[in-house]
């Protein structure tokens, strides 16, 4: 006849077979496991030390940069920005940034040598002409004429020369924004969106902006009858350009029709025709000769000497978040897409009823109609 098996419940409710153990019974070969169902469903997270880092060698999770790429591995640690160099008070930037300096405006009015010659002899002819037949008929009005028409041609050359910038920025505004998305590779292209920093943030010379694409600070000079010129080809009763630090680097746009993002290759040297108004940061006149603290230092960095100079110091730039418009050639590799200087200038055309000439503009085209704060002038 079976023996009966004894049975005995668990403290958590489950039945088991034996008979139950008392907590002093350490002799045992086989003890029984205490353990219950609830235990089966809990997981306990490892623990981690916030500071520790991660040890696995699994994939590492996504990381969001600054410049809104997303990248794997760890954040890179924030670096301070360029310090300026002790000798010349400038920003040390490497080959990455474009330093545009003193180099001139992206855009010209480009006549071929051959142009000029056939305009300079048609207009020495007809002067010689002109005075040849006054001379013989001793009719003045003849002279007069022909100074009337060469002084017209004069005029047309100066004409086009106050009108280039303007020429250029309607060519601008006029010119369609392409949709990024659907721009193949080669085509001209203009993208218009909100920019982003690449991997080199610039910061304005003077008022210390962080975070910006383009940076330019040029101080100018006024020059009566007499004084010193500000340059070699300064003239006088009119402003001049003594000193100009020009910055550009490598940054993002994201296109506002298709919310596609391009890489702007406007740094290593890369040609650049910013269209950027700058504002007038230090206004000194001959009624205001105290200079502030901050623009003596300033000129002192950079050794650069006050006297009693009639000055204007304008800074301009394009920060993070700033809407621009970019035109260029479109580049794509792989899942990139960049927008490159097109190899040859960029002609507006002729216009024939306002009498202007083609202006031929060379490199990356970077316009920003965005408020520099041109109210918020320093005090000196």
């Amino acid at each position: 006849m079976a023996s009966k098996t004894q049975s005995h419940q668990l403290s958590n409710g489950l039945v088991v077979s034996g008979d139950p153990t008392t907590p002093s019974t350490t002799t045992s070969t086989h003890r029984t496991p205490s353990f219950s169902l609830s235990s089966l469903t809990r997981i306990t997270p490892p623990s981690r030390t916030p500071s520790q880092p991660n040890s696995g060698s699994g994939p590492q999770p996504a990381q969001l940069h600054p410049t809104g790429l997303i990248t794997s591995g760890p954040l890179p640690s924030p670096t301070p920005s360029n310090p300026p160099d002790p000798n010349t008070g400038k920003p040390v930037y490497g080959s990455a940034v474009t330093n545009m300096g003193k180099e001139r405006v992206g855009y010209e009015v480009k006549l071929s040598r051959g142009i000029m010659w056939v305009f300079g002899v048609v207009l020495f002819m007809g002067l010689l002409l002109g005075v040849f037949l006054t001379i013989a008929v001793k009719k003045g009005i003849i002279l007069v004429a022909v100074v009337s028409v060469s002084g017209s041609g004069l005029v047309w050359l100066g004409w086009n020369c106050v009108w280039r910038r303007r020429v250029v920025l309607e060519f601008v505004s006029r010119f369609s924004d392409t949709e990024l998305r659907a721009a193949v590779d080669g085509q001209f292209v203009k993208v218009t969106g909100v920019v982003t920093c690449g991997s080199i943030p610039l910061e304005s010379s003077f008022q210390r902006v962080p975070r910006c694409v383009y940076v330019s600070t040029e101080l100018y000079e006024y020059k009566g009858w007499g004084g010193m010129p500000a340059n070699p080809k300064h003239r006088c009763f009119s402003w001049g350009r003594r000193y100009s630090e020009r910055y550009v680097a490598d940054f993002y746009v994201s296109d506002s029709h298709s919310g596609l993002r391009a890489l702007v290759k406007s740094g290593y040297g890369a040609k650049v025709a910013p269209l950027v108004e700058p504002s007038t940061v230090v206004d000194i006149t001959k009624e205001k000769r105290d200079l502030s603290p901050n623009f003596s230092q300033w000129l002192a960095d950079r050794s650069l000497s006050s006297d009693d100079r009639i000055m204007r110091l304008k800074e301009g730039y394009v920060k993070e978040g700033s809407t621009v418009s970019v035109m260029g050639v479109v580049r794509r590799h792989e899942n990139i897409v960049m927008i490159v200087p097109p190899a040859e200038p960029v002609s507006t055309g002729f216009q024939w009823l306002r009498c202007l000439l083609p202006m031929y503009i060379e490199g990356l085209i970077l316009h920003s109609e965005d408020s520099q704060t041109s109210e918020e002038v320093l005090p000196v």
